[in-house]
């Protein structure tokens, strides 16, 4: 794999490499598995990247090991434990599973708006740990470009990219999180969004309407954060996707609670 990978074009290398250590497991119950050490390795290398500029700037009275600091600029703060280099130093040990449960249950004890957002179920013992602590190594070669909104949008796309092909592993079941992406496109340029208005789907799915959504106000001069989110969504699994799809490209969101039903609460 290229070592330049903000060019991106490595996802279909990447995801082929991730599907090859699949093994036995079912596509539904995979997708879960990477995307959340995909959300993982995000948070961690954002939080990274402002610990080494916080550490620069000690001398001008910078705190790294103040969440505020973090907090205030729209970064999770995550413990020590938590942090990618922790897992990827364990990737080859039995316990690697635990490990990286333990290091999601610290990250939303950290963060309220990722309470009950993240997968805490890799030390179950039908999860082939030596294939989990490979799937930790593949994720770690994704690297991180040192310009942050930058840094988003690769992974935003890696995450983006995945969840697509997910969607086509499972057939008729996947429509059920991820809707194609030219379709949304095609939404999206009808209801043709600008500042200040307030976006709502009732069906949400893993967000792809959100996230288009924002990208289209940003190509007509707007920025992130310029439209309101709001949506729904019933399934609690496609939820979570949901949420960490757009922490992942920092967009601010009310999706409700984990079973959203539209039908019987919109």
């Amino acid at each position: 794999m290229a070592n330049n990978n903000t060019e991106l074009g490595f996802e279909e290398k990447l995801f082929r490499a991730a599907d090859k250590l699949r093994n036995n497991m079912d596509a539904a119950e995979y997708k879960h598995v990477v995307l959340g050490l995909i959300f993982l390795k995000y948070v961690s290398d954002s939080f990274e990247a402002k610990y080494k500029e916080l550490k620069s700037q000690k001398s001008e009275g910078a705190d790294p090991e103040d969440p505020d600091e973090y907090i205030s600029e729209n970064i999770f703060w995550v413990p020590e434990k938590a942090r990618w280099s922790s897992i990827a130093a364990k990737a080859r040990s039995p316990e690697i599973g635990k490990v990286i449960d333990e290091a999601m249950i610290e990250i939303e004890r950290s963060n309220k708006s990722l309470r009950g957002t993240l997968p805490k179920d890799y030390g179950r013992p039908l999860l082939d740990q030596v294939k989990l602590g490979e799937v930790v190594d593949l994720i770690g070669t994704i690297s991180m470009a040192d310009d942050s909104n930058k840094s988003k949008d690769i992974l935003g796309r890696v995450y983006e990219y995945f969840l697509g092909q997910f969607a086509a592993a499972e057939g008729k079941k996947g429509g059920q999180f991820y809707t194609p992406r030219s379709v949304v496109r095609l939404l999206v340029s009808m209801l043709a969004p600008k500042t200040g208005s307030r976006i709502y789907d009732p069906c949400c799915g893993s967000g792809g309407m959100f996230v288009q959504s924002e990208e289209f106000v940003e190509a007509h001069g707007g920025r992130i954060g310029d439209v309101s989110i709001y949506g729904q969504e019933s399934n609690p699994t496609t939820w979570r996707l949901a949420k960490m799809n757009l922490a992942i490209r920092g967009i601010d969101n009310n999706l409700g609670d984990t079973s959203a039903d539209t039908f019987l609460n919109d």
